[in-house]
């Protein structure tokens, strides 16, 4: 395994951790938009509909997909532009 892909580890697993925090944030934000309650529904809501936990997982994977994406190739632009090595 390459040095760079070693160093790059610890800045990876901070950069998940972000990038989950900022998806929940995002997610949150967009469940209101769509006018639904404040707090999406969980599997085991007994009050919701299936159409309702399932359409609020697939958004939520959804922007988590996208968010994590974006945050993991950003941090590896950074580091490539601060080493010159591509941490991949």
């Amino acid at each position: 395994m390459k040095a760079s892909k070693i160093a790059y580890k610890p800045v990876g697993l901070a950069l998940g951790a972000v990038s989950g925090m900022l998806a929940g944030a995002v997610f949150k934000q967009a469940w209101k938009i769509l006018g639904h309650d404040e707090d999406a529904p969980d599997a085991t809501d007994e009050d919701r509909t299936w159409t309702e936990v399932l359409i609020a997982a697939t958004l939520q994977g959804a922007i988590l997909a996208g968010v994590k994406a974006a945050v993991d190739r950003a941090g590896a632009a950074t580091t490539r532009r601060l080493t010159g090595t591509w941490p991949g």
